[in-house]
């Protein structure tokens, strides 16, 4: 009687704690949450790479550093709206459903990334022009405030435990083939069109793809289907509720409100905010540092030609989409935190040289400097997508997620340009960015030493995901076992006390 109690207090696995994968649903899940990344780091690269053609049309009385500056506040301007977004789209994605506003987050991004394309110029319009074009980049941001959460998220609960780590890092693949996709389409119109054809009316064209993209985006997310975990936590949360047959709460029994929840997340969960506000800010300030201001830091700064900046950073680019899997499946391997302390240390020791080789001039030299960013960048991209949602429970995933990335990268990641340029503008530093780059590797470092590893593991509030039935009956007989030898154990421990002692305290 006694062994049997025990052997219930160390619950099995039985098969219905165990999801097998569809395999199908999975790569669809992934390629349409990739594909949304594509379409909103195609914005980016376009903005980015037409950072100082769009200061020529749309801040054309300035110097050509304010220049500069003013658009890249323009761009820091929608990251201070995306924790709004976060706070309004991952509360949303927990109650309602990661597939429902993974697919409005589609549209707003698409319409307002195409909507820049028809804006008037100053010398149109005067100061209107300016005030369209934040207008636009707010609501882009606003939209995006629910995008990557929602999408890392999304992957991680259709991703079995042991392939999160690869399948994860195909979101950040996504994310920079649409950024050297964005970037490459303004290579191309730089050099067909020149400076001025640019400036006139080609720098309207690559807002003008972002619809079609869209689109497809759209029709792909409007297919998908919702999490297993999803589904489970909303079964379990209904039931716990005493809900109806139609998933409503009965009239004595309410949901939890925002407030609630918010309360929940930063007074239960706040060091594993913290921690995701740490490694968010590590991968974003390296990330928008190369992607976004590293273009104009060589050409502005630097007094590079624009081909020659722009074609060195798509390579760079060209070279993390090469790599990203490979390393999203060596933290399968490995580990998430062996990854993440390898490219902090690195960042810390390499970002000057990055620098120094950079700024030498000519191709080779530049060219070994950006890879090397590169490198640094990829060690965050290809693990972070599988890494931050396992810092929280399922039923606050979303909103937990969405909060804690928008509010690290709005104060650190999408001000990474703003703040460098200016810097760099009234220090006259040029290394100032490489400074930028260690200290951020230094805190990326510290809340890796916090990071408790999940590579192989479930998610937190959810049960294990395998990619066969095979793989679930053998985790299902290995659980049952242990939980044998452990109740056994138990049990010797109960009848003979002394068994576990050493020899010498037997003998006294």
């Amino acid at each position: 009687m006694l062994r049997t109690v025990l052997r219930r207090r160390k619950r099995s696995l039985s098969s219905a704690d165990v999801t097998v994968a569809d395999q199908p649903q999975v790569r669809r899940a992934v390629t349409a949450a990739a594909l949304g990344n594509t379409m909103e780091w195609f914005d980016f690269g376009v903005y980015a790479y037409l950072a100082g053609t769009l200061g020529k049309v749309f801040f054309p009385a300035s110097s050509p550093g304010v220049q500069v500056v003013s658009t890249f506040a323009t761009f820091a301007a929608a990251f201070l709206v995306r924790p709004l977004g976060g706070l309004v789209f991952g509360p949303l994605g927990d109650r309602i459903g990661r597939q429902k506003v993974l697919a409005a987050t589609m549209i707003m991004m698409a319409a307002s990334t195409f909507a820049v394309g028809f804006l008037p110029t100053y010398a149109a319009v005067g100061f209107a022009a300016p005030l369209l074009l934040l207008v636009c980049r707010l609501v882009q941001g606003f939209s995006t405030g629910g995008e990557y959460a929602g999408a890392t998220t999304y992957i991680a609960e259709y991703a079995p435990d042991r392939r999160r780590g690869f399948l994860g890092s195909w979101l950040d693949f996504g994310t920079f083939v649409g950024y050297a996709l964005g970037s490459g389409l303004v290579t191309i119109l730089t050099v067909t069109l020149g400076a001025q054809g640019l400036e006139d009316w080609g720098w309207r064209i690559p807002f003008f793809v972002a619809g079609p993209l869209g689109l497809i985006g759209l029709y792909m997310r409007l297919k998908l289907e919702e999490t297993p975990a999803f589904k489970k936590e909303a079964a379990y949360a209904a039931a716990e509720r005493g809900t109806s047959g139609t998933g409503e709460p009965m009239a004595e029994e309410a949901p939890p409100t925002a407030r609630g929840t918010l309360k929940e997340i930063f007074t239960q969960h706040w060091h594993a905010v913290l921690i995701c506000m740490g490694l968010v800010l590590l991968y974003n300030v390296t990330n928008y540092m190369v992607t976004s201001y590293l273009p104009t830091y060589m050409t502005v700064t630097l007094g590079e030609d624009d081909t020659t900046a722009q074609l060195l950073v798509l390579a760079t680019m060209l070279l993390v989409v090469l790599t990203i899997t490979t390393v999203g499946h060596t933290s399968d391997r490995w580990g998430r935190r062996p990854v993440f302390l390898a490219g902090s240390v690195a960042l810390m020791v390499l970002a000057v040289p990055a620098f120094l080789l950079i700024r030498e001039g000519g191709i080779l030299l530049p060219a070994v400097g950006c890879a090397v960013l590169g490198l640094l960048l990829v060690c965050f991209a290809g693990t972070a997508a599988s890494t931050l949602p396992a810092l929280f429970p399922t039923r606050l995933r979303y909103g937990a997620l969405s909060i804690a990335f928008n509010i690290s990268v709005s104060l650190f990641g999408g001000t990474t340009p703003l703040f460098t340029s200016a810097l760099v503008e009234v220090t006259g530093n040029d290394l100032v960015p490489a400074y930028y780059l260690m200290v951020a590797g230094f805190i990326g470092l510290v809340s890796t030493l916090f990071l408790h590893e999940t590579a192989g593991k479930p998610l937190r509030g959810s049960g294990p995901m395998v990619e066969t039935p095979d793989e679930a009956e053998r985790l299902v007989a290995h659980s049952r076992a242990a939980a044998g030898r452990q109740a056994r154990d138990i049990w010797i421990r109960l009848r003979h006390p002394w068994a576990h002692h050493p020899p010498e305290d037997r003998r006294d």
